[in-house]
């Protein structure tokens, strides 16, 4: 596959911040913020456990989640998607080998809030999550992970171990120059009103999630 090229971020501010999940798992991260990403958002990286130094000659390669922001599931604990315990899942593993979690402002898979909500009720009305945007006029998908490369370039990672169920994280990544040494799958968190979600997204992008029946 072709390598695009990007334009480098730099680190803008380093900051620690203690953090205490609802179940009361708490850990510390580093919060990084960045100067220069191409899309000009607030995106932030944590960085958790004790990763070292990434630009050291033969150090590991860290496991790094790239998680998409959705207000819905990681404030307000909504149950008509798996992103909230994706997250809370994401920070312990990462924090237990060392690695990063990269906060993503992309929003309903960068169609905004909004429009995430429209397309919620268009899937009330029995489409899917791909369909429902498509209805609206949007992409099934418009996250695009060139200001996750930069982030990724500005911290010193070339290569990485990626949490993700979703095949594109990785493509997307291999073209912008970041080696995906390994793919490692979140767990499953499926419930009555994401199921039809998360079957949505195995049989349209090919996630990989193992799902009953």
């Amino acid at each position: 596959m072709s390598t695009t090229s990007i334009v480098s971020a730099s680190v803008r501010t380093r900051v620690r911040i203690p953090l205490t999940f609802a179940d009361g798992y708490s850990t510390a991260a580093e919060a990084v913020t960045f100067d220069g990403l191409s899309d000009g958002r607030e995106h932030l990286a944590l960085i958790l456990g004790e990763p070292g130094d990434f630009r050291a000659p033969g150090a590991n390669a860290p496991l790094v989640r790239l998680h998409s922001e959705c207000l819905t599931g990681d404030v307000f604990g909504s149950a008509r998607c798996d992103c909230g315990p994706q997250l809370r899942e994401a920070v312990e593993r990462i924090a237990e080998t060392g690695g990063v979690l990269l906060y993503l402002r992309q929003e309903g898979r960068d169609i905004g809030l909004y429009n995430k909500l429209d397309a919620y009720a268009l899937q009330d009305s029995g489409l899917d999550t791909y369909a429902a945007n498509t209805a609206l006029g949007l992409p099934e998908d418009a996250r695009d992970y060139t200001a996750a490369a930069q982030m990724l370039g500005a911290l010193g990672i070339d290569a990485l171990d990626l949490l993700t169920n979703n095949p594109d994280k990785g493509r997307q990544l291999d073209a912008l120059g970041v080696t995906v040494r390994a793919t490692v799958p979140t767990g499953v968190h499926v419930n009555a009103s994401n199921l039809r979600y998360l079957r949505a997204k195995v049989e349209h992008t090919g996630h990989t999630i193992t799902l009953a029946g």
